[in-house]
């Protein structure tokens, strides 16, 4: 049994909203790359028994990958309290997937929405003369 969750149109908005740490692993079966993070990304999986592995097949749900602006794949993508704290293409070799979970289990979502009302506040400012 594999420790990761297919997600597809259907029940995406549910798994990122029932759960508060959900990375998203998007792919496709023609690609190499993805073929090679897939053991790597399986292995962290069951190491973090308590977060949600997600994968997208991008061909399968064109819609999703859509959605995200997905341009190149393999794209890991990190979603906690349904805010995207991580996205990047490219296959991550295991330390780097494991130093990005441990980073993003220590960020301060408090402190990312915060940030996020600051980066979208000046746009709303007035512009003085």
């Amino acid at each position: 049994m594999s420790a990761t969750v297919e997600l597809t149109k259907e029940n995406f908005d549910q798994t990122v909203t029932d759960n508060e740490f959900v990375l998203i692993d998007f792919w496709a079966e023609w690609c190499g790359p993805c073929k090679q993070f897939g053991p790597v990304y399986e292995k962290a999986a069951e190491a973090n028994p308590d977060l949600v592995f997600g994968k997208v097949d991008t061909e399968a749900q064109p819609e999703l990958a859509a959605a995200f602006g997905i341009q190149s794949i393999p794209t890991l993508m990190i979603v906690r309290d349904q805010v995207a704290v991580f996205a990047q293409p490219g296959a991550l070799p295991e330390a780097a997937l494991t130093d990005v979970i441990g980073q993003a289990r220590k960020l301060d979502m408090d402190q990312v929405r915060q940030q996020i009302a600051e980066q979208q506040a000046p746009q709303q400012g007035g512009q003085g003369a």
